[in-house]
C-alpha cells in the first residue's frame, strides 16, 4: 500500500517527482499565504496543501492527500473556497488534482522535498531582503513580449531570456517592484499579472514556461490592451507606484502604434519601446510609420527608447535597462490630472446664498473632488468659505484619503454674512496655497460665488495667478459675468462658467474636470 511522504505548507505541485502521489500535509497552514491558481485542475506552481483545503480534500488541521499530475491547460479559474482564494492564470505547462488519500503510513524520505519558502527554523537575515526585494526600485512593470510570426520560435525564446534576466537584475520582491507578462500576436494575451509573483525564480519559471503564439505582430492593439485592462488594484497594481510598460518590437508593428502610445500617456502608464534588429533600407517602404518608436514613447526624449542590434548576446543591455525601469523620478507619465494636482475650492457664505443652495454648492464640489486620486503623494483638496471673513474649513494636508476628504466637504458649516471675495482670495493664496509653493502639484483655485463682491477681485486675483494659481471661476445667480471674468485665469472663456440656478452646478461637474486636466497637460508640454 502507498505511503504518504511528508510536505511543507508551501510545496508545489511542480516541486513532487511522480506523477502519483500521496503526500501529508502539516496542521496550521497560513490560509492567507497560500498561492493557489485554478479549481479543481490545479497549475503546477500551486501549493499542493493551499489546492487541498481550496478543494475540501482536507481541513487546515492538515491529512493525506493523492496528488495526479496533469498535462498543462489553458485559462485557471480564480474561486474563492474554503477560506482560499484562488488566483488566476492564463496558461500553464502542467497541473495536477487532489483527492482523499486513503493510506497516511508515513514516509521517512531520505531526500527533501524543496519548497517555495523555507519550512522551519528562523530565516537568514538576507531571504528577508531577497522576499523584499529592492526597495529603491518602486515599479509595477508590464512586459509586452513579440510573439509574432516577425520574431519566430527561436528568436522568442531568446527574448524570454532576455527579459528574465531583465526581471532578476530589477530585485523582484514584496516591496521591490512587481511584474508581468502580456504577449502580443494577432491577439493581446496576459500571461501572468502583477500579484501572481512576487519572487524571482517564480518570475523566472513563469517566463520559462510560455509559448510562443505566432500571427501578427499587432503591438498596438496589444499596447492599448495593456494599458486598458492590466493595471487594475485587482490585478496587483499598487497605488503610488509607477506603472511601466516595455514593449519588445523585433522589427517593426504591423498595425498603427501612435493611438495605443496616446491611450498610455492618459491612463498615467510609462511606455519604453525595446526595438531589435531595426528594419533595413529595403524593409522601411512595408513600415506603416518610420516614427513608430517616438509616437508611443511616453516621451520623446531619447530615455525611453532602448535599441539593441540582435538578441544574440543581450547580456550586456540587461544592466542598464533595469537602471533606466528603476529610475522613477524620471516616469513623467506617472503624473496626471488626476494625482498631481492642489485643488482649492473658494466658498461663498453670504446670506444670499440660504442654506438649501449652500448644500448645493457642497454637492458640486464633492462631486469634482470624487474624480481625483487624493492621497499623501497624489492630489490634495482644501476648502475655505468667505463671508466678509474667511474660514479655513480644512488645508491641503488635513486629509490624505478621499473617504475623509468628502465627509469633511459635507461637515461644513454654512456661515451666512456679506461678500468680500477680494479678501478671501488673498487669504487663500497667502494661507492655504502658500505652504505648498514649492511642492510638485499644479495648483488650482475654484471661485464659487452668487453675487457681486463688495471689494476688489482684480487685484488679488491677478496676484493669485502670478503666485502660479490658476484659477477658475464659478458664478451662480447674481454674480456678475464681469467680475467673474476679472477673476479667471486665461483664456478667460474657458476658466469662467455661469448658471442662473444653483441647480445648474451639477451639470458644470464634467467641465471643470476637463478644464483643470487641460490646463494641467498644457503646463506640462
Amino acid at each position: 500500500s502507498p505511503v504518504s511522504t511528508a510536505i511543507t505548507c508551501f510545496t508545489r505541485g511542480l516541486d513532487l517527482r511522480k506523477e502519483t502521489e500521496d503526500v501529508l500535509c502539516p496542521a496550521n497552514c497560513p490560509l492567507w499565504q497560500f498561492y493557489v491558481f485554478g479549481d479543481g485542475v490545479y497549475a503546477s506552481l500551486s501549493s499542493v496543501c493551499g489546492a487541498a483545503i481550496h478543494r475540501g480534500v482536507i481541513t487546515n488541521a492538515g491529512g493525506a492527500v493523492k496528488v495526479q499530475t496533469l498535462p498543462g491547460q489553458e485559462n485557471y479559474p480564480a474561486v474563492n473556497a474554503n477560506g482560499i482564494q484562488s488566483q488566476m492564470l492564463a496558461r500553464w505547462a502542467s497541473s495536477f488534482t487532489v483527492t482523499r488519500s486513503k493510506d497516511i503510513a508515513l514516509e521517512a524520505v531520505g531526500r527533501s522535498v524543496s519548497t517555495a519558502r523555507p519550512s522551519t527554523g528562523k530565516r537568514p537575515k538576507k531571504t528577508l531582503e531577497k522576499k523584499s526585494g529592492n526597495k529603491d526600485c518602486k515599479a509595477d512593470i508590464a512586459f509586452l513580449i513579440d510573439g509574432s510570426y516577425n520574431i519566430g520560435q527561436r528568436r522568442f525564446n531568446l527574448q524570454k531570456n532576455f527579459v528574465g534576466k531583465v526581471a532578476v537584475m530589477l530585485g523582484i520582491g514584496t516591496e521591490g517592484p512587481h511584474v508581468g507578462v502580456v504577449q502580443a500576436s494577432e491577439y493581446p494575451k496576459i500571461e501572468f499579472y502583477l500579484k501572481n509573483f512576487t519572487a524571482a525564480k517564480d518570475v523566472l519559471f513563469a517566463i520559462k514556461e510560455l509559448g510562443f503564439r505566432g500571427g501578427n505582430s499587432n503591438t498596438g492593439k496589444a499596447l492599448k490592451y495593456t494599458a486598458q485592462k492590466f493595471f487594475s488594484f485587482e490585478n496587483g497594481a499598487r497605488k503610488g507606484i509607477p506603472k511601466i510598460i516595455v514593449v519588445f518590437i523585433d522589427g517593426w508593428p504591423s498595425d498603427d502604434i501612435e493611438e495605443a502610445g496616446i491611450v498610455a500617456r492618459e491612463f498615467g502608464v510609462n511606455v519604453f519601446i525595446v526595438s531589435v534588429a531595426k528594419p533595413t533600407t529595403e524593409e522601411l517602404g512595408m513600415v506603416q510609420d518610420i516614427a513608430f518608436v517616438d509616437k508611443a514613447v511616453c516621451r520623446n526624449n531619447g530615455f525611453f527608447s532602448y535599441q539593441m542590434p540582435t538578441w544574440f548576446g543581450t547580456t550586456k543591455y540587461v544592466k542598464p535597462l533595469a537602471q533606466k525601469l528603476c529610475s522613477h523620478e524620471q516616469m513623467l507619465c506617472s503624473k496626471t490630472c488626476y494625482n498631481s494636482v492642489n485643488i482649492a475650492f473658494l466658498i461663498d457664505g453670504s446670506s444670499s446664498v440660504g442654506d438649501s443652495n449652500f448644500r448645493l454648492m457642497l454637492e458640486f464640489i464633492s462631486n469634482v473632488a470624487k474624480a481625483f486620486e487624493i492621497s499623501d503623494i497624489g492630489s490634495k483638496i482644501a476648502t475655505v468659505q468667505f463671508t466678509y471673513d474667511q474660514r479655513t474649513e480644512f488645508g491641503f494636508t488635513d486629509y490624505i484619503t478621499k473617504e475623509k476628504v468628502l465627509s469633511a466637504i459635507q461637515n461644513i458649516r454654512y456661515m451666512s454674512g456679506g461678500t468680500a471675495t477680494g479678501d478671501a482670495i488673498s487669504f487663500t493664496t497667502r494661507n492655504v496655497f502658500g505652504p505648498m509653493k514649492d511642492g510638485p502639484n499644479k495648483n488650482f483655485l475654484i471661485v464659487l460665488t452668487d453675487g457681486q463682491s463688495y471689494d476688489d477681485v482684480r487685484g488679488p486675483a491677478a496676484a493669485a495667478q502670478k503666485a502660479g494659481i490658476t484659477v477658475f471661476s464659478v458664478g451662480v445667480a447674481w454674480a456678475p459675468v464681469d467680475d467673474l471674468k476679472d477673476m479667471a485665469s486665461e483664456p478667460r472663456e474657458s476658466h469662467t462658467f455661469f448658471t442662473r440656478e444653483f441647480t445648474g452646478l451639477e451639470q458644470m461637474v464634467p467641465d471643470v474636470i476637463r478644464g483643470i486636466c487641460r490646463d494641467f497637460l498644457e503646463s506640462k508640454q
